[in-house]
């Protein structure tokens, strides 16, 4: 028998192509199960990679479940590139819990920008939150010396920014200077989505076109609900990736 046609011979949908590297729980909407769909529904192709799979998120008292490691990751990475598979206008990244692992998403971003040059790397740096880390602190360093550099959109949580850039984030100004620290580094586009002031949440967006003209920002502000919530961070980071790459395509028709 004839093998099968290759049906998708790694060309983008009009809209883009998106590998998200993130995790994924049985239970709930967190990583890949909050970020796939809505981007599904904007339009993109969409190949998961569950960094993890976990039957519920760590908020739990317990959980179970498996952890991919840094050379299965290259592993699934070199199967796509065997069929010509390997090509995408987007790649995205969420939570990551170790600096094995987060090497390793380096070594992917290279590979992939070997193909196409004009990736665009929206990184979402999970690390914590309320002063809290929730993932190794060697994390930290990497994040900062090596993703940063690379990433294209960049959506940190206001704990993450102020580990990001050193400086502590208590108003909006503190945030309009972060953002700036952070292109300087790398991302021409950089979204703080929750500084906490005075009881409400700030978000404080941040695009510089060029290195040589001031970034254009805004804020938002957002009214504090008094609950907690999972998967929002990732729901909104894909969100900003869709809608800003379809922002744009608007922006370029006749």
């Amino acid at each position: 028998m004839a093998s099968p046609p290759i049906l998708s011979l790694a060309l983008p949908s009009n809209t883009g192509r998106v590998l998200s590297i993130q995790s994924h729980t049985v239970q709930g909407y967190v990583g890949n199960k909050s970020a796939v769909f809505p981007l599904q529904l904007l339009g993109y192709d969409v190949d998961p990679i569950n960094s993890v799979q976990f039957s519920n998120h760590t908020g739990y008292p317990t959980f179970k479940g498996q952890v991919l490691n840094g050379q299965q990751l290259l592993d699934l990475i070199e199967g796509l590139e065997a069929n010509n598979l390997l090509y995408y206008t987007h790649l995205l990244t969420g939570y990551i819990g170790s600096v094995s692992f987060l090497k390793s998403v380096l070594e992917v971003v290279d590979k992939l920008r070997s193909i196409n040059p004009n990736l665009t790397y929206v990184c979402d740096p999970v690390m914590g939150d309320e002063g809290k880390l929730y993932v190794p602190e060697d994390l930290v360093s990497v994040y900062r010396e090596k993703v940063v550099p690379v990433a294209s959109m960049l959506t940190p949580n206001q704990f993450e920014a102020e580990l990001l850039t050193k400086l502590r984030i208590g108003s909006e100004t503190d945030g309009r200077k972060a953002c700036k620290i952070l292109h300087a580094a790398g991302p021409s586009k950089v979204v703080i989505t929750s500084i906490n002031i005075d009881g409400n949440l700030l978000l404080i967006g941040s695009h510089q076109k060029d290195k040589e003209q001031a970034p254009e920002q805004f804020k938002i502000v957002i009214p504090r609900i008094p609950a907690y919530f999972t998967g929002t961070g990732d729901l909104m980071t894909a969100l900003l990736l869709g809608w800003s790459n379809v922002t744009f395509l608007f922006l370029l028709l006749p």
